[in-house]
């Protein structure tokens, strides 16, 4: 008797160990984070491990593999805790092709990459892609318009001999995409963008100071905070070598239009955006764009949603990287227990931004 109260007592234990609920889903995710030992059969195995699932009873859990072993117990031959894991392994390939992108001087096929790390052609665009985010041509592209960016603000070569080391084979492929990857003319990035105007105005909201910047394409920032002084220097940290002009009375109305959408979101904010990131990034703010007012979506459902559901981290990542507050609406990504995260802006912010949408939403 007195022993079956002792192994309760440990089952009930191991039960309410969150790594419990890992172990008996099988968690690749937790892989690494923890291992655990069986006392019956003296292994221990990785959470993911795909054997028999053991009592809760005769379970222990262990920080590191190092530490399983010196507790007396050796590793499972099925998941094989002391070795690199396969995820591991898979990022490590995909870390080797993202370099061999990076100095290969044209662009490389699909077939020759996956060669390369010895994959399969299919297996590697899935796994690129599932690792990184992007598929490999999208990551080459971002490469090569970071290294056209590089060389623009060099100051030993000619605009076109910029857009040809960086890789391409011509001028006009470069200047079909070049307002969304430098955000105006080549020629103008290269002589340090002073001819790019941007307007902006600071203002007070319900949430602080507001600042909102607009180029001629659209808004390209939307600030919180909790002076003005602070937000134009964020603004002219991000926009260094742009023109900035203090909003006149007809920009006011802009400020106007977004302080409105901040108190009332269900009224829109139909204002045209200067979105400026990566592939990636952009494909996840339009994501963020697709969440309605008063709904969010947690960062593993928003990976889901853009093909990618093994870059949460490089989603939340994005998140953080938003410049447009509200316009592409963060705030509306939460955790996957529905608990708030950080917000570049506060995570007081973001609460009361949810709130209000949320009463909005309820008072339709």
């Amino acid at each position: 008797m007195k022993n079956s109260t002792i192994a309760a007592k440990r089952a009930a234990s191991t039960i309410a160990d969150p790594r419990w609920a890992a172990v008996v889903a099988r968690d690749k995710r937790a892989d690494e984070r923890f291992y655990y030992s069986v006392k019956t059969t003296g292994v221990f195995c990785r959470p993911s491990c795909a054997a028999r699932l053991a009592k809760p009873e005769n379970v222990a859990f262990h920080a590191t593999a190092a530490a399983a072993v010196k507790a007396g117990f050796r590793p499972c031959k099925r998941c094989k805790p002391d070795q690199e894991s396969a995820a591991r392994q898979q990022v490590r390939v995909i870390q080797d092709a993202c370099r061999i992108i990076e100095n290969a001087e044209e662009p490389l096929a699909l077939a020759d990459l996956a060669s390369r790390v010895n994959v399969s052609a299919y297996h590697f665009h899935r796994l690129f892609k599932q690792v990184t985010g992007v598929t490999p041509r999208a990551y080459a592209a971002e490469h090569r318009d970071g290294r056209v960016r590089s060389r623009l603000r060099g100051k030993g070569s000619s605009v076109t001999a910029a857009i040809f080391d960086a890789g391409y084979n011509s001028n006009g492929r470069f200047y079909e995409k070049a307002e969304r990857v430098l955000g105006m003319t080549p020629r103008q990035f290269r002589e340090g963008g002073g001819d790019v105007e941007i307007r902006f105005a600071v203002g007070e909201c319900s949430l602080g100071a507001i600042l909102v910047a607009m180029s001629a394409r659209g808004v390209c920032a939307i600030l919180l905070g909790e002076d003005a002084d602070s937000l134009t220097r964020d603004l002219q940290d991000r926009f260094a070598t742009a023109r900035l002009v203090g909003g006149d009375r007809a920009f006011e109305k802009v400020i106007a239009q977004v302080i409105g959408f901040i108190d009332d979101p269900h009224i829109g904010l139909d204002l045209p955006l200067d979105v400026r990131g990566t592939a990636f990034q952009q494909r996840v703010w339009q994501a963020l764009q697709r969440i309605p007012a008063g709904k969010t979506a947690s960062y593993a459902q928003i990976a889901k949603r853009i093909g990618s559901p093994a870059a949460v981290r490089a989603v939340a990542g994005a998140c953080a990287a938003n410049a447009i507050a509200v316009a592409i609406p963060c705030h509306r990504v939460v955790r996957s227990d529905g608990s708030l995260s950080g917000y570049r802006w506060g995570v007081e912010r973001k609460r009361a931004l949810l709130a209000r949408e949320s009463g909005s939403a309820a008072a339709r």
